[in-house]
């Protein structure tokens, strides 16, 4: 068994691209991806570490009802929202969401790119809701639906 594949090495860290992405919902959610849970074959749980620039959101704001995710900062400084509350965090601050519970996203208001270790389960159903759009999204085994807040039929 090649045991080595399980371990990424700080050195190929640095050197690795990333991938541009840009959120669906929120143009100003630009990122750099780079997943490191990806490198090592991990599945259900996705690890990444992410550098937003100056003004930028790491993410749309939003809300897991299944999921659980957190984030550890590791350089520069923003200020998480955390259902609706805001919260300046910086190097060294953990935010752990806990599913169901707060929606959140973080944003860069500082001079310098935030860098965050981010880990979040990659379950085969979520659902996620993003408040400010008034829109939710249904994740169901790679298949993804989008609707209006507003069009949901609550049934008893």
């Amino acid at each position: 068994m090649d045991t080595e594949k399980y371990i990424v090495k700080s050195k190929y860290i640095e050197e690795m691209e990333g991938e541009k992405i840009v959120h669906f919902l929120n143009a100003n959610a630009e990122r750099i991806n780079k997943s490191l849970g990806d490198e090592t074959g991990l599945n259900h749980i996705g690890v990444h570490v992410i550098y937003v620039e100056p003004g930028k959101e790491t993410t749309e704001y939003h809300k897991h009802y299944y999921e659980e995710e957190c984030f550890y900062i590791l350089s520069g400084r923003g200020t998480a929202i955390i259902e609706g509350d805001k919260y300046p965090v910086g190097k060294g601050d953990f935010i752990g969401l806990p599913r169901n519970e707060a929606a959140h996203n973080i944003i860069n208001d500082g001079n310098e790119t935030l860098v965050c270790l981010v880990m979040g389960q990659r379950l085969e159903q979520d659902i996620v809701d993003y408040p400010n759009k008034k829109k939710r999204l249904y994740r169901n085994s790679g298949n993804y639906d989008l609707v209006n807040l507003s069009e949901i039929e609550k049934l008893k």
